[in-house]
């Protein structure tokens, strides 16, 4: 599949490794709907990369009936649907046992419905329209490409439902690639470390020198393009397919 012929979903794509993954599509001739729930950046993402090459779309990924409407929708405003890219999630950051009580379920739960639920309910609602695509070469009608985290393989204390969601993401990877094999659909997951993201540039100097320095090679943070980067070549290179692929500079997360 040729970058030129992308007619891409973006969930979490008004910002950070979402937005990064957007702007190479569209630089090379492909189009992108971006899901999100920022209308301030989502207006900004489509100023950046052009009224005709993408569109906003508010959707909460965790809404069936929303996200098969949205779906539709971008469908529509991209002349057909080929990729997915999730990208939507949130950290969840919380311990177990914290100092004043347990952490509470809902808390537990929220993270789990964002990144995990809602991951493989925007897939399987893609998944279904992609079914009904011309077959290309080799027969393939889709990709989807799901974000999870280092996390899901060495989580920290305090990512207990991080953790969780992220392995949940990893785990169904290959059962959805084989059984969507016979549809022509590739499924991928990428399973960053430490990147540069707003929720990094929020953090002190001191801290973020700090994570970079325990990156073994190149010891730095990842950069939002070298996950764009990925993305692409697993979009164009049809045999891969039902794995996920760490992109960490050979980090290991520590305990804490």
């Amino acid at each position: 599949m040729q970058l030129s012929d992308i007619r891409a979903v973006v969930t979490g794509g008004v910002s950070g490794l979402g937005l990064a993954v957007a702007r190479p599509l569209v630089a090379h001739g492909g189009k992108v709907a971006l899901f999100d729930v920022n209308d301030d950046k989502g207006a900004a993402a489509v100023a950046e990369l052009g009224d005709g090459k993408a569109r906003y779309f508010r959707t909460d990924v965790t809404s069936e009936d929303g996200v098969v409407a949205n779906l539709a929708a971008a469908k529509e405003f991209l002349g057909g649907l080929n990729a997915l890219v999730n990208c939507a999630g949130i950290l969840g950051a919380g311990r177990v046992l914290g100092k004043e009580a347990a952490m509470p379920l809902a808390q537990f739960q929220s993270t789990v419905m964002v990144n995990l639920v809602g991951s493989f309910n925007v897939a399987k609602g893609a998944a279904a329209l992609m079914q009904h695509n011309a077959a290309g070469e080799d027969g393939e009608r889709g990709v989807i490409v799901n974000t999870a985290s280092v996390a899901a393989y060495e989580g920290q204390i305090g990512q207990a439902a991080y953790s969780a969601s992220k392995g949940g993401v990893v785990g169904m990877t290959l059962p959805m690639a084989r059984e969507l094999s016979r549809f022509g659909i590739r499924v991928m997951t990428i399973a960053p470390g430490i990147f540069w993201t707003p929720m990094v540039d929020g953090m002190p100097e001191s801290v973020q020198q700090s994570l970079g320095a325990s990156i073994p090679f190149p010891s730095r943070l990842g950069r939002p393009e070298e996950f764009a980067d990925l993305v692409a070549y697993i979009l164009q290179n049809r045999y891969l397919n039902g794995e996920t692929i760490r992109l960490d500079g050979a980090t290991r997360l520590a305990p804490k």
